[in-house]
């Protein structure tokens, strides 16, 4: 199967596909990695609210990409970044896909999204402002039985002082939390606006806070995502955790090596490449489960050079190549976007991610995805 594509001056030339679908299995039931998938959303392409607006979400596709995810034994990271929170998913909206989730799949691993995104940080004057944000969608989120994952506060970022001042802040908020929760360190490349949280652009000043953090509360503290992008970081700080406490690696360029580990311990995932990569985490963690670790590299290796060529800078619009490849896989039936974050990469980005993911297996099905692209190309006049 072939198809021409454009270069960068529009001259076209013939490419063809050379991958062979990864075959879809189950991750097994006791998985020796807990992984989740940061889903994405679907937008209701036929409203007439405008983009720029609140949301019109397509509640049912949402649903049955959620259906695709727990199928394959996956957990699922909802209302996270990679459902556009805080970038065109708002607080009203996050709760409502918290809800619906859990009223459709009410035994699935799901951890959800809790932050303080419905206060604009320049509202925000005190710490006490801040805590009682937190605690309004904690309490939202335990009411319909969804356990947290704590996400990193803007608001908090704006109005900390000190370290003392993030300490105090997740104590308490903390001490409200029914479950151990997932932390959420969240690197500025994902969201500039953190630039300096936890009180330092310095990454060891940070990580003595985080880690006393922990300590301070480890018996509220199920694990932590760190998206930092970094494996040295993450492997630093994975090796200083209590044992009780896992390492959920956000690293979407490095997650391989990361949750195959070393003699001194691995990390568990929580990444939004996981969600067009989802058979790939979940076939990986199978050949793992089974003693399988060549397995497991065999299949998650290849699919690197996607992973990275999506989340490249500017990282926070990586979510655009994301329902980008749930389109052309047929988990949607058009490539809109809410907040018209669709815009948001280049001609040439799309062109890459078809080719990557046709040569690690990523296209489910070539022949639908190869007609997608090129009506995507007819759009752009190629």
């Amino acid at each position: 199967m072939k198809i021409s594509l454009p270069d960068t001056s529009g001259q076209t030339s013939d490419y063809r596909l050379l991958g062979t679908p990864v075959e879809a299995q189950a991750m097994p039931a006791d998985s020796v990695r807990t992984v989740y998938s940061a889903a994405h959303v679907v937008r209701d392409p036929f409203s007439d609210a405008d983009p720029s607006g609140a949301p019109a979400i397509d509640w049912d596709a949402t649903l049955a990409f959620r259906g695709h995810l727990t199928g394959l034994g996956l957990g699922v990271a909802e209302a996270m970044d990679t459902a556009q929170r805080g970038m065109g998913l708002d607080w009203p909206n996050a709760l409502e896909l918290i809800r619906r989730t859990k009223a459709a799949f009410p035994d699935a691993l799901v951890a959800n999204g809790c932050g303080t995104d419905h206060v604009d940080p320049s509202d925000a004057r005190s710490l006490e402002d801040v805590i009682s944000a937190y605690l309004t969608q904690v309490d939202a989120i335990q009411s319909v039985g969804g356990r947290i994952i704590l996400m990193a506060s803007r608001a908090l970022s704006h109005v900390a002082k000190n370290p003392d001042d993030y300490a105090r802040v997740y104590r308490e908020v903390l001490s409200s939390c029914d479950e151990p929760v997932i932390l959420h360190w969240l690197g500025d490349m994902f969201d500039p606006a953190l630039r300096g949280y936890w009180g330092s652009d310095d990454f060891s000043t940070a990580l003595e806070l985080v880690l006393a953090i922990i300590s301070d509360n480890e018996t509220k503290v199920d694990g932590i995502k760190i998206s930092l992008l970094d494996a040295r970081k993450e492997i630093e700080m994975r090796r200083r955790l209590p044992a009780s406490v896992r390492m959920y690696t956000g690293d979407d360029f490095n997650y391989p090596e990361l949750m195959a580990g070393d003699e001194q311990g691995f990390s568990h995932a929580l990444l939004g490449i996981f969600d067009p990569l989802a058979i790939h985490a979940a076939s990986a963690v199978g050949r793992l489960n089974a003693g399988d670790s060549k397995g497991f590299r065999d299949i998650l290796d290849p699919t690197v050079p996607l992973a990275r060529h999506i989340f490249r800078a500017p990282t926070q619009y990586y979510k655009t190549g994301v329902v980008f490849l749930a389109w052309l896989n047929g988990h949607q039936e058009h490539f809109t976007m809410i907040g018209g974050a669709e815009a948001m990469r280049s001609l040439p980005y799309f062109i890459d991610c078809f080719k990557l993911a046709d040569i690690c297996g990523a296209l489910m099905d070539p022949e639908l995805a190869t007609e997608r692209m090129r009506a995507f190309l007819r759009v752009y006049g190629a």
